[in-house]
Order: structure tokens, then C-alpha cells, then sequence
């Protein structure tokens, strides 16, 4: 097979096998179980963030206060966004900025947020996957296995947070195999401009720790403290970390 042929395969197999196996997980959980896992998304996308892409969105700028710049950027951008698609919302019909006690899903916001980031963060894993098969092919492979082992419980976050948010799984679904797209075409695009897109790289990197941060801080969290019972805060910490545990589990495998 030729260099190109191994990237695109990895990058295929890649996004695919991390959202069917998120989705499989995710569609055998009860629909009244989601609120209760979403304790466990909000683990996975710390971890993800904190374990593995902000060390490495650190260690590979060029300044610390750049990219520290633009995860800030990120944030506020996210926070502007989410802005407009409540403003979208509410002057479409009503909504819970017109009734507080309305909270059965939040109309779509942390999802799309969410999948703006995940399409930054699947970009960059098919650079980095495109990076290590024009090394060598042993390497592609070992950071391609990495890659899927690494995707597959931050994929269960993601799809999660899409329900939450109140898509459809059928939708849900959609948007997940769509955002693994961006693995190909970071993979294809890094296989003809590598050099360019590595440039790219950290800032990809930090947008996509903001957008994850910015989700799980603003949009989900504040959702969990509206149990504010013992078990239930006991239930929310544990399966958080888990969720961190998982991330970090599969990093130290990977490793």
C-alpha cells in the first residue's frame, strides 16, 4: 500500500470505529439514563482536555502565552456563539430564557458547540496520524491504534451530550459520522501540505480544548447541580471520575 493509501485507511477505520462503538454504548442507554450520564461526559471531556490535548497543544507552540491567548479566543468565541443560537432560538419560540422552570434539553447548544470542537480535534488527529505514516508505517499504525483507542470513550461523551442537548439518536448519529469526516480530510490535506498544516496544529489544538472546557463548565455542569440531593451529588462525582479515569486509562494503554 502506498503512504497515502495507509492514511486514508487509518483515517476511515479511525473515525468509524470510534463512533460506531460511542454509538453502540450510547444507544443501549435508556433515554432516562442520559441526564445521569452525562456525569460521565463531563469526565471525558476534562480528561481529554487536560490529560491529552492542552500538554500537547503546550508542547508544541511556539509560545505559551499564544496558545494561552487563543484558548481564551476560543472561549469567548464559543461563549458568542452559543449567544446567538439562544438569541436564534428564543426569537423563534419560547424558551427557557422566557421560563426557567422549561429544562428538558438545551435546545441544541452545547451540542453544536460541542461538534465544532470535536471537527477541530478529528482534524488534527488525521494530521497527526498523516504525520506519523510519512515517518514510517509502524509508527502510523501505532499512533493510529492510539488515536482510535483514544476517541472511542470521548465519542461516547460527545454522543451523549448530543442527546442531551435533544437530538435525535438518528441525528445524533449523522453529526458524529460527520465530524469524523474532518479525520480524512486532516489526513489527506496533511499528507500534500504537511508542513503547513503542522503549523496549524496547536492552534487547532486550542480551539478545540476551549470548546470542550466551554461545554462542559458552562453548559453541563450548571445542568447537574439541578440535583443537588446527597446520592445524587455522590453519583455525579464518582461518574465524573470515571470519566477522567477512562481518558487517562487509555492514555497510559496507548503509552
Amino acid at each position: 500500500m502506498s503512504v497515502l493509501a495507509w492514511i486514508i485507511a487509518a483515517t476511515v477505520l479511525g473515525g468509524v470505529l470510534s463512533v460506531v462503538a460511542a454509538a453502540a454504548f450510547a444507544l443501549n442507554a435508556k433515554i432516562n439514563q442520559v441526564p445521569v450520564l452525562i456525569s460521565y461526559a463531563v469526565g471525558t471531556l476534562l480528561g481529554a482536555v487536560f490529560l491529552d490535548i492542552l500538554p500537547h497543544a503546550f508542547g508544541t507552540a511556539d509560545s505559551l502565552e499564544e496558545m494561552a491567548a487563543t484558548i481564551l479566543f476560543g472561549i469567548l468565541l464559543f461563549f458568542i456563539l452559543e449567544k446567538l443560537v439562544l438569541w436564534r432560538h428564543c426569537h423563534q419560540e419560547e424558551c427557557e430564557a422566557h421560563d426557567p422552570h422549561q429544562t428538558p434539553h438545551d435546545h441544541g447548544r452545547s451540542g453544536m458547540m460541542i461538534m465544532i470542537g470535536d471537527t477541530f480535534h478529528n482534524f488534527v488527529d488525521g494530521v497527526l496520524i498523516a504525520a506519523a505514516f510519512l515517518a514510517n508505517t509502524e509508527l502510523g499504525i501505532v499512533t493510529s491504534l492510539a488515536i482510535i483507542a483514544h476517541e472511542v470513550p470521548q465519542e461516547i461523551g460527545d454522543f451523549l451530550i448530543l442527546l442531551h442537548s435533544g437530538y435525535s439518536k438518528t441525528r445524533a448519529l449523522m453529526l458524529n459520522m460527520l465530524s469524523s469526516a474532518a479525520m480524512v480530510l486532516g489526513g489527506v490535506l496533511a499528507y500534500y501540505a504537511l508542513q503547513t498544516m503542522q503549523q496549524w496544529i496547536p492552534t487547532l489544538l486550542g480551539l478545540a480544548a476551549a470548546s470542550m472546557l466551554y461545554v462542559s463548565v458552562a453548559d453541563l455542569i450548571p445542568g447537574l447541580h439541578r440535583r443537588p440531593q446527597i446520592r445524587d451529588s455522590v453519583q455525579q462525582v464518582v461518574l465524573i471520575a470515571l470519566g477522567v479515569a477512562t481518558i487517562w486509562l487509555v492514555g497510559a494503554l496507548a503509552h
